[in-house]
């Protein structure tokens, strides 16, 4: 006979259940060891008796051997589940083990699982309670800093951490907001992407990168027009780098027409020649930021490799 075990997801409101999970807890004796299974109303509601037992994995592998036994499992049922399966197959007639899905996480599922860690932190935690937007910045500087390091070290499986780092940066201060929250965040990127890319979600066709481009920047001149924005810098973040500022600023006003002498003017000594620099790398199709980058680590490669020659 079948053991078939149930299982569900906690980012999935309960009684949302798949057909073939009905149709399973509807095969034999439903048995659980959480008497406080989010499921347990609904399944209740649709006349399937549930039994809370105490777990014992050597009684529910063999009780499988002589009748059909569902087995509704729990969110913190891990131990148990591995437990189960060693005491099935110690048996000299294991039963059948089938796990039935009966809901399953959609893409992005587990940022609910940030949220809602973020908000019992923001509750419980002393310090994580008293953090303000402006005491945070240290730390959302940092973070991406750390992203950037993983991408240009080619370290991918740190990336992952430090993504998840960042991100978590993004959450919090969600959470410290008292206008909005992550679904507003998360709302207000998804209408931009979509207004942003109407190729992909409209009418226009752009069959080149270039296309793409140039359709993004009209749509952020027309955003920009219709915020009343007064001038075509407005939005560049002057707090960035200086090299990654001055590219930027260079960027902005060459795609809007403004005449590339007014760069050549720029300050003084080497104030000017590095801006002259930066429209340099500009005009070749180059990030000054990450060229200057690359030489820093690269110098910093030659100083380890002389100071392993000094030992």
């Amino acid at each position: 006979m079948p053991l078939v075990v149930v299982t569900t997801s906690p980012r999935v409101p309960p009684g949302l259940l798949s057909h073939q999970a009905w149709q399973a807890l509807r095969s034999g004796q439903v048995l659980t060891g959480s008497p406080a299974h989010p499921q347990l109303p609904y399944l209740a509601e649709a006349g399937v008796e549930v039994t809370v037992v105490t777990p014992d994995a050597g009684e529910l592998a063999g009780r499988a051997v002589r009748e059909t036994v569902v087995w509704l499992a729990a969110g913190d049922d891990a131990d148990f589940m591995r437990a189960l399966g060693h005491a099935a197959v110690a048996l000299a007639d294991p039963p059948l083990i089938e796990v039935v899905p009966g809901s399953y996480d959609l893409p992005g599922a587990r940022v609910l699982d940030l949220v809602a860690v973020m908000d019992r932190l923001r509750t419980e935690c002393p310090w994580d309670r008293k953090q303000t937007h402006e005491s945070l910045v240290p730390y959302l500087l940092e973070e991406a800093y750390e992203v950037l390091e993983t991408i240009e070290d080619g370290d991918y499986p740190a990336l992952r951490e430090e993504l998840g780092d960042l991100l978590l940066q993004v959450v919090f201060h969600a959470r410290v907001a008292d206008d909005f929250d992550m679904d507003d965040v998360a709302a207000g990127i998804v209408e931009k992407l979509v207004r942003r890319h109407p190729h992909v979600f409209g009418s226009v066709r752009a069959e080149t990168a270039d296309e793409v481009n140039d359709n993004w920047e009209t749509i952020k001149a027309a955003e920009r027009a219709a915020k009343g924005s007064r001038s075509l810098l407005d939005g560049v973040p002057m707090g960035q780098p200086a090299l990654s500022l001055a590219a930027q600023l260079v960027r902005r006003a060459e795609r809007a027409g403004v005449p590339p002498g007014l760069a050549s003017a720029i300050g003084q000594g080497i104030a000017r020649e590095l801006f002259d620099l930066v429209r340099r790398a500009q005009e070749a199709g180059l990030d000054a930021e990450a060229e200057l980058r690359a030489a820093a680590r690269s110098y910093r490669d030659r100083v380890h490799a002389w100071e392993s020659r000094q030992s």
